[in-house]
């Protein structure tokens, strides 16, 4: 690893851990040149993602876009910033699990969703309002319908828990 300071190629590691839940080594490293000490993050190198967009176009998966559009659906909610990012890693890890070089739009939307319903229910509306380009009253109220549905299946099998 080349030194920062006098652009050397000769570190030693003094102190390695894990970070970000281990999804990230943080080493300290010393100079044997100049004694200067700096720090390294190693992760493991991703090919990136494309989000195929319902339009054809392809970007490149951006966690902050997904987690802008995440906190603007939550605005004015009790719903707390580490929630959404819990709710944003969780997103990325299925996205992740799929394997996938390009992933539809709108299969992030279903994963965003699918988290979204158990967290806050004018959040989930709010963010399919958004995502589902509801154009009348009618999908906007079926929206509503198939979430208490759910809501109301989910209440059923946990009460048959107990």
């Amino acid at each position: 690893m080349i030194c920062p300071h006098c652009q050397q190629n000769a570190s030693r590691v003094t102190d390695s851990r894990p970070s970000d839940e281990g999804k990230v080594i943080r080493r300290r490293r010393e100079c044997e040149n100049c004694g200067y000490r700096f720090t390294t993050f190693e992760r493991v190198e991703q090919v990136p993602i494309l989000v195929v967009k319902k339009d054809g176009s392809r970007e490149e998966f951006n966690r902050d876009k997904l987690l802008r559009g995440i906190v603007r659906a939550a605005e004015k909610r009790p719903v707390t910033l580490e929630n959404m990012n819990k709710l944003v890693n969780k997103v990325e890890a299925q996205i992740q699990a799929m394997g996938e070089n390009e992933v539809p739009s709108r299969k992030i939307g279903e994963f965003v969703m699918q988290e979204l319903v158990d967290i806050d229910d004018i959040t989930y509306i709010r963010f399919a309002s958004v995502y589902r380009q509801f154009t009348d009253i009618n999908g906007f109220m079926q929206e509503v319908q198939d979430m208490m549905t759910t809501r109301h299946q989910l209440d059923k099998d946990t009460d048959h828990d107990k």
